[in-house]
């Protein structure tokens, strides 16, 4: 095999009729882009300007905002270049850029969540122990931790597949996940273990840590008064639904790429959207609404805005 083949354009070939309906998916999604942009940065800055939202719950609210940020930046320039040119190609290094860039962002997200869902188990069933356990160096600690843990692991997967040969040019996709493995001429039994042991640590493990604290949290909250039952839901509630909507999002990645599961083209198409198109968008609309400090001050906000 030409080694050759290893810098050739890769064609992406999970679009559908995008000669006919280019610029209206265009349109769609730099709409969309602009939204996360505006709605996550508005979260951000809320958390950073006022001092009753410096407390670790929004601190790792913010730190998902910032993550919806650097993953949409990330993925919606190629998508909307796409878009508008006649052949939908990406080189190699590149696609191996986006494969790391999609991965450790979103294992980044399940250990995010995991930090708050640790938080809110302290904050409720330890209330006495919370400024204690949840120090100011403790939530630097997990921001570090959920930022560098994936990275590293998924840049071993990528580095093992930097040298590999390819067979084949065509993706089943629009942005490179999974399925560049599908481009390999042979698979290769280490990454494979490897890329097993990553998903394990930045996703399998988190996600039954955060099943486990809910579970203390609904427990503890049953057995004790009203006002820490409306604590619960109040905070819990909106970090469930973020939970239960990425973690859809990453069960269909698994489905369908690692055990081959033949969707049509366009439901393939609709299904790889969702994970660039509303979640994102959808950790500060539910954080903006459900979390009652942030709205208060998103009201404000916009109240203020409309007077001038």
């Amino acid at each position: 095999m030409d080694d050759k083949l290893n810098v050739t354009d890769i064609t992406l070939d999970g679009h559908v009729e995008v000669y006919r309906y280019r610029y209206l998916y265009f349109v769609i999604m730099f709409t969309v882009y602009i939204l996360i942009i505006c709605s996550n940065s508005t979260i951000i800055c809320l958390v950073w300007i006022h001092q009753n939202l410096h407390e670790p719950m929004y601190v790792f609210i913010a730190a998902l905002s910032l993550n919806s940020v650097v993953f949409s930046t990330a993925m919606y320039p190629k998508l909307l270049i796409d878009f508008l040119s006649e052949k939908q190609i990406i080189s190699y290094s590149t696609c191996l850029l986006q494969f790391f860039l999609y991965y450790s962002l979103g294992g980044s997200e399940f250990l995010l969540l995991a930090a708050m869902a640790y938080d809110r188990y302290v904050s409720i069933c330890k209330p006495l122990q919370y400024p204690t356990i949840m120090r100011k160096a403790t939530v630097r600690v997990f921001l570090s931790l959920a930022w560098l843990v994936p990275a590293c692991q998924i840049a071993v997967v990528v580095i093992m597949s930097a040298d590999m040969k390819l067979c084949n040019l065509t993706l089943k996709g629009i942005f490179c996940n999974n399925s560049i493995y599908n481009l390999h001429c042979v698979s290769s039994r280490a990454r494979s273990v490897f890329g097993v042991v990553a998903l394990t640590n930045i996703a399998l493990f988190p996600l039954l840590f955060i099943l486990f604290t809910y579970t203390r949290i609904l427990i503890i909250s049953y057995q004790s008064c009203k006002n820490v039952r409306k604590k619960a839901a109040q905070t819990c509630l909106p970090h469930l639904l973020v939970l239960f909507s990425f973690f859809c999002l990453c069960a269909y990645d698994v489905i369908t790429v690692r055990l081959g599961s033949d969707f049509p083209k366009t439901v393939r198409l609709i299904m790889t959207l969702q994970a660039v198109l509303y979640h994102p968008l959808f950790n500060p609309i539910i954080y903006g609404l459900k979390m009652k400090e942030i709205s208060k001050h998103l009201k404000r906000l916009f109240c203020q805005s409309k007077v001038m």
